[in-house]
């Protein structure tokens, strides 16, 4: 039986006026737009899958074989989702977790229609200070780690339900990252305050299941500071680290440690981390969603994932190869 799949990422399916930060949206736009058409064409490829998805565009930019839809006037996006919610079998969507907007949107559409993390993990790792301690109190090492340690010359300060590099500065000394931090949460902002963890940046992907966090691909960050300490998020080499590095193992079980300590982590979600030459992976957040290293990553690993995660929302299982073949012909 077909399933009608309605796939919403928050920017480009009309937030974008609502967000209320111009500059960030500016900078989160191109991404959402490339999660999103990742996301609709590996749906139009599985079998017995039926595409909707939001398109605020001019015109439909959409990947051929998804139906466009649209907000009404003056619909807010809430109520966009959840009347397009009740058209369709299942909802595949993307937001920031900021000021709780994917949270709310999973409550929105309910559990029987979501295809994603649960409302508790999404509601934990939207916090980037309550995640690290909660994954430190499972004996994850994070940020938390260094503190105190003398070979930590820089701190960053960044907002702690903040998406992408938005509004991230890395600085060279304490006592500036305090007043930073003083200066941003006098005018209302809740900001994180960590030692800035040196060595590689990397991202883990991950298909998380009731049974099993397998980590599909280990991504390489490209990220970027200006002379005055603004962090830059300037894209992800997807399935960076080949198959014979010898921290692929180390990675793959730290992925497992994470999804044991957030067991609402479901479908697909990242983990952001940076490799210390000394002590190994530090993981510095969680996404409870689908990222910008989804885009290219079903080709990159020659399997469909959007096919192997409706079938493990649809029957709670992964799609054996034989019938993986037939979803992504």
């Amino acid at each position: 039986m077909t399933k009608r799949v309605f796939v919403y990422e928050y920017l480009s399916g009309g937030g974008w006026s609502d967000y209320g930060d111009d500059a960030a949206a500016d900078e989160l736009l191109p991404l959402g737009l490339s999660m999103r058409d990742a996301m609709v064409a590996d749906l139009v490829r599985a079998a017995d899958c039926s595409v909707s998805a939001a398109s605020c565009e001019t015109g439909n930019t959409l990947p051929r074989g998804a139906a466009a839809v649209r907000p009404l006037a003056n619909e807010s996006a809430f109520d966009f989702v959840a009347r397009q919610s009740a058209l369709h079998d299942l909802v595949w969507l993307v937001a920031p977790e900021t000021d709780g907007l994917l949270a709310r949107f999973q409550r929105t559409v309910g559990n029987a229609r979501w295809m994603g993390c649960s409302a508790e993990a999404i509601e934990l790792t939207a916090g980037k200070k309550a995640t690290l301690a909660h994954l430190a109190a499972h004996g994850v090492q994070t940020p938390l780690a260094f503190a105190g340690d003398a070979s930590i010359a820089r701190w960053v300060v960044k907002p702690d339900d903040g998406a992408g590099g938005v509004a991230t500065h890395v600085h060279g000394r304490h006592a500036d990252a305090l007043d930073d931090a003083a200066r941003r949460t006098e005018a209302g902002a809740s900001l994180a305050l960590e030692p800035w963890i040196e060595g590689e940046a990397l991202s883990l992907s991950l298909l998380c299941t009731a049974q099993n966090a397998e980590m599909l691909s280990i991504n390489r960050q490209r990220i970027s500071i200006d002379p005055h300490g603004r962090l830059s998020f300037d894209g992800v080499s997807v399935d960076a680290v080949g198959p014979d590095d010898p921290r692929r193992a180390p990675l793959a079980s730290l992925a497992r440690q994470v999804a044991r300590a957030i067991p609402g982590l479901r479908g697909f979600a990242g983990i952001d981390l940076v490799w210390h030459a000394r002590r190994g992976p530090v993981v510095i957040e969680v996404n409870p969603r689908v990222t910008c290293a989804y885009v290219g990553l079903s080709a990159a690993l020659g399997r469909n994932l959007a096919a192997e995660l409706l079938a493990d929302r649809l029957h709670g299982r992964v799609v054996p190869d034989r019938e993986l073949a037939r979803a992504v012909a």
